[in-house]
């Protein structure tokens, strides 16, 4: 890890200005400064000595994946300012010091240095996957060679801008039935542990038999209260085991191949990751990737992997001979509306068009279906809530009707 130092300078309006940075050398911090716009008047190396747990710590924070958000605003940076003429170097160096993101801070540093040793943008990116994904270096590649880098920075931003809006719009459709079944878990667990056993010394008074409704609510509540504890421990152990089994390559692909298919919300989920691919593919075709490498690529970006696989069967099929279309139709992933949009878009050479309008129709789709989802799910968790209430209280207030009714005569 390369040393920090403290600088006081001055910007080209004047204006005093201190931080800190990351250099190898006094000289060579001095430099970054007067590259960036800054004369520098004081540069001392920090005394601030790191344990090895910081050191860990920090470590940690460099390989952590940076928030979208981070990407969006540095990709929009770079293309502003090279767009604006500014060089390459002092705008890594100049974004760098604004960062908050310890980790992407670091690899721009390095990116910079790299660049500096001669090597290319796009090369340098590679060695952070955790930051750059493959789609962004491939378009960073791409506009390397073809001179447009500020247009690929652009495309990017503006590609990360839309599928930050999916996801957050499958999330807000997520939220309302996980926030449910979590208050109803809660409820059956205060009503077995607290309220249950309340009635249950009542009912021990009776001296009658009671109903079965009100048996099997006195049964579960008597085991929960008596196994709590081993009900807890299985529960922990049954969510680390499927979250264990979902990390493996066949627990990933079956349970991304489950989850587009679960009610109500596995098509919403469907249609948001086929937004994705066609809004990527789109980007990446337009840039001039080769259409067989941009299948390659979107297919990591759809971060799906029973979806990821019929994409790559579309890359083995172009390689056959097959044309987009037929790929299309065997990979049996859309419908036939965009079936006929893409066959449209192959017939006359505007393929890139033709998935961007696929991607919003999607987009349109996910849109629409999220905001009428809290409606139709509403439902459903009131009869649910109504079956639940109706057991507890044929349970609970059944042997008082019959001990109101022996105490009337009858």
């Amino acid at each position: 890890m390369m040393p920090t130092f403290q600088y006081k300078g001055r910007n080209t309006k004047g204006e005093s200005i201190t931080g800190e940075l990351d250099a190898s050398s006094t000289s060579d911090a001095a430099s970054h400064l007067i590259n960036i716009g800054i004369t520098p008047v004081n540069i001392t190396e920090s005394l601030a000595t790191q344990s090895g747990f910081l050191e860990r710590i920090h470590d940690v924070l460099d390989s952590t994946t940076p928030d979208t958000n981070d990407l969006i605003m540095f990709s929009r940076q770079m293309s502003t300012l090279l767009k604006a003429g500014i060089s390459i170097l002092p705008t890594l160096q100049g974004l760098k010091t604004h960062m908050t993101h310890r980790g992407m801070r670091n690899a721009v540093g390095e990116i910079a240095t790299d660049l500096e040793a001669g090597r290319t943008l796009a090369g340098s990116m590679q060695k952070y996957p955790h930051i750059f994904s493959n789609l962004f270096v491939s378009m960073i590649n791409v506009g390397e060679n073809t001179g447009q880098l500020e247009q690929a920075f652009q495309h990017i931003y503006k590609y990360l801008e839309i599928d930050k809006e999916t996801k957050d719009r499958v999330k807000a459709a997520l939220r309302y039935p996980s926030f449910v079944l979590i208050a109803m878990a809660i409820a059956v667990a205060i009503i077995n542990l607290f309220v249950i056993p309340a009635f249950a010394k009542v009912f021990a008074g009776f001296g009658t038999d009671l109903p079965w409704a009100t048996k099997v609510l006195m049964a579960t509540s008597q085991f929960t209260v008596d196994y709590w504890y081993f009900i807890l421990l299985a529960l922990m152990l049954a969510f680390m085991g499927i979250k264990g089994y979902i990390k493996t390559e066949q627990g990933r692909y079956k349970w991304d191949r489950y989850k587009l298919h679960i009610p109500l919300i596995g098509s919403i989920i469907n249609r948001a990751t086929l937004s994705r691919f066609s809004r990527a593919f789109s980007m990446a075709f337009r840039a001039g990737v080769p259409i067989t490498q941009t299948l390659v690529i979107v297919s990591k970006a759809v971060d799906n992997t029973f979806i990821e696989q019929r994409i790559l069967g579309m890359r083995d099929g172009l390689e056959h001979g097959e044309s987009l279309t037929q790929t299309a139709i065997a990979s049996k992933l859309f419908t036939p509306l965009v079936l006929q949009m893409i066959s449209v878009g192959e017939d006359t050479g505007s393929v890139d068009d033709m998935l961007d309008e696929v991607a919003t129709f999607y987009e349109r789709e996910v849109d629409y279906d999220t905001k009428k989802l809290s409606s139709a799910i509403e439902p459903i968790m009131i009869i649910v809530i109504g079956i639940m209430v109706l057991i507890l209280a044929l349970g609970v207030f059944l042997p008082m009707w019959d001990l109101g009714g022996a105490a009337m005569g009858r």
